[in-house]
């Protein structure tokens, strides 16, 4: 059936993990399709359950045929990266979404702390450049992992790559320095975030829900970075045989992490709700499969569409012209909802600041209530002292040559 180097207790042991993984895995899945009641948040627990057979599975042909286990590895660490990105996605769903959790940590700051290695960094500012850096943390793990994993096979084919052989004529060693600096700076956006937003995301109940993340995707990476390190020192026979005690110990490990999803994720609570209505269990497996989500928003995190809004004003001092950079994002769900209630207000504002343009009591009000208001949409990162001052629009680089000096008056009687 495979390699006969492995014990037939061993495999036969890892097949019984394997099966009540996947089983598990599957039952779960599927009553969360058929309770698919809240797509924008069971589109990301259904690619997260789908960790655990996935990893069972691509952890026992490795077991069974060593010889292909570069592919089956490759497999199973792409999708660790795309675990991590959903369940980022989840949390900012959970919460309402970038621009929710902006308003809601406005004007807070995350303290310097030793644990969090910002001791000797002045308070960050819970603004939407936190929110941005957070999810680019997490997204470059996920593109940067398939590039890796492309560069390993290369490597391999060329006879360059081992598991476990940190010669430096070899390229396992740098794979995983460049592997373990990314899978750091992921790990740490998803636990700055966490405890940016812990208070707004304590009625979802995320400790074990992080617990689980943390447990399956970074401790059984650094599970095998050690096991290899083991087989370095002497500890363990060979690679090989580290390789294969890595694949044995996560079949058994993900059954345990079955188990863990069902109380971490229960469908129960979505069960009955009836918010999203019916999908019917097709319908819900396609929307949980369209990538469309992670498409749109890689190229809102990292493609230069936004722009930057500079607005000036004169205050006294050393400080002199100041510039505010806004960062906008991509409005999903109840935050489009959102979005359209603002649009309305805005030209409620505008048809009631242009018909009392002619009122002098209103003109030193309305300018301070609809700067104010831009302000709060816009989600401008420095927002002290704008208020203070009006801006000095005269520094907008603007042709007025092709506008005639009068604008004739429009006639009643003419079709628009």
């Amino acid at each position: 059936m495979g390699d006969e180097s492995v014990p037939f207790f061993y495999i036969f042991i890892a097949f019984l993990c394997t099966i009540g993984a996947t089983a598990l895995a599957i039952f779960h899945i599927y009553r969360h399709l058929l309770n698919y009641t809240e797509p924008t948040y069971q589109r990301y627990i259904v690619r997260i359950i789908f960790m655990v057979p996935l990893f069972a599975v691509m952890s026992f042909l490795s077991l069974v045929f060593p010889e292909r286990a570069i592919y089956f590895n490759s497999i199973r660490e792409v999708y660790e990266a795309w675990v991590i990105y959903n369940f980022l996605s989840l949390c900012l769903a959970w919460v309402g979404g970038p621009g929710a959790v902006v308003l809601s940590l406005s004007g807070r700051v995350l303290k310097p702390s030793v644990c969090l290695m910002t001791c000797c960094l002045p308070p960050v500012p819970l603004d939407g450049r936190f929110i941005r850096r957070c999810k680019q943390g997490c997204v470059q793990f996920v593109i940067l992992k398939p590039i890796l994993v492309v560069a390993t096979l290369v490597l391999y084919a060329n006879g360059k790559y081992k598991d476990g052989n940190f010669s430096p004529d070899q390229g396992y060693l740098y794979i995983t320095i460049i592997y373990t600096i990314s899978y750091t700076m992921a790990l740490y956006a998803l636990v700055l975030f966490y405890m940016a937003c812990r208070d707004l995301l304590h009625p979802f109940n995320p400790v074990p829900k992080f617990i689980m993340i943390k447990s399956v995707v970074f401790l059984t990476y650094w599970q095998g970075v050690l096991v290899f390190l083991a087989a370095k020192s002497g500890l363990i026979e060979n690679t090989d045989e580290a390789a294969k005690f890595q694949d044995f110990i996560l079949c058994i490990e993900m059954l345990i992490a079955a188990v863990g999803h069902l109380f971490a994720f229960p469908y129960k609570e979505y069960a009955g709700a009836n918010i999203g209505g019916s999908r019917g269990l097709t319908g819900s497996l396609a929307h949980a499969l369209k990538l469309n989500d992670f498409y749109h928003d890689t190229v809102h995190q990292f493609a230069p569409t936004y722009h930057d809004y500079v607005l000036y004003n004169h205050n006294e001092g050393d400080e002199g012209t100041r510039k505010y950079r806004s960062r906008t994002f991509v409005p999903t769900g109840h935050e489009m909802d959102a979005v359209r209630r603002n649009k309305l207000d805005e030209i409620q504002l505008s048809s009631v600041s242009s018909s009392d343009a002619s009122t002098p009591k209103h003109s030193s009000t309305m300018p301070d209530t609809a700067h104010s208001d831009a302000i709060k949409s816009s989600l401008l990162v420095d927002v002290s002292n704008s208020l203070s001052a009006p801006y000095d629009m005269a520094l907008i680089d603007m042709d007025m040559s092709s506008y005639p000096a009068k604008v004739p008056a429009a006639k009643e009687n003419e079709t628009r």
